[in-house]
Parts: structure tokens; sequence; C-alpha cells
């Protein structure tokens, strides 16, 4: 938008065009990045330096390296940090149990023949002569 101000179109005219409110825009301008996301990326990146220190602890671990660097945040706040960014304790997670299955055991061996001897030839007998037994 700031390339349209400068070709001599007015910021009021962009903002209409594109559904934008004036207001929301200018305090934008002023400051491009909040700072909510300048702390997260702050404390994603001492986090990571912790991490990559020592892979082999969890979050609470890293939450108190975080604090002794002086990047205090809750231990949910550095858990839900490492959970996004798949940053696991070595022994603390188990590997996943959703392999894909292998092929059968055995079964070349078997050497099943499923064909049948005629069309619609289920096997089934009439309800006359099927043996009923008590019960």
């Amino acid at each position: 938008m700031k390339e349209l101000a400068a070709g001599g179109i007015p910021v009021t005219v962009t903002c209409r065009v594109l559904q934008l409110a004036r207001q929301p825009y200018h305090r934008w301008l002023s400051q491009p990045v909040t700072d909510a996301v300048l702390e997260e990326a702050s404390r994603t990146n001492v986090l990571s330096d912790a991490h990559r220190d020592d892979s082999e602890f969890g979050y609470r671990f890293l939450a108190d390296e975080a604090r002794s660097a002086e990047a205090g945040m809750a231990d949910r706040t550095a858990g839900r940090i490492c959970r996004d960014n798949r940053w696991w304790s070595v022994f603390g997670k188990k590997p996943g149990r959703s392999k894909k299955a292998g092929p059968s055991v055995r079964d070349d061996l078997i050497r099943r023949d499923v064909t049948a001897d005629a069309t619609d030839n289920a096997g089934l007998l009439p309800p006359e002569q099927m043996a009923v037994g008590p019960g």
C-alpha cells in the first residue's frame, strides 16, 4: 500500500478497495510486528538453544534453563512451544505405533484356491433340505 500511496493513490481509496479499516492499517504501519510476537520469538530462541545443548531433557528443564537465561515463562508456555516445534525429550517419547502392516507370514505356502465351479453357485441349500436341530 505504500507503493500505491507513492504512486498518488490515496490511502483511503486503497483501504476501501481492499476492504481494510484505515485505523488498524496505520497502527500496523507504526508497528508491523506486535510485542507478543517478538516475545514469543525470543522465548522460542531461548528454548531452541537449550534444547540444542541438552536434547535429553523435557520441557520443564528447558523452562528452567530459559528462566536462568532471564527469559521467564510458565511451564505450560514452554510445553506449548516445545510441542508446536516437536522438541521432545530423547527418553520421554515412545516411538509411534502407527507402522504400516507388513506382508502376511507364510502366506505364499498356503496355496488357497478360491475359484467357483459354476457362476452364482454359493453352495447354499434350499430351506427344506437344511438340517434344523432343536433349539
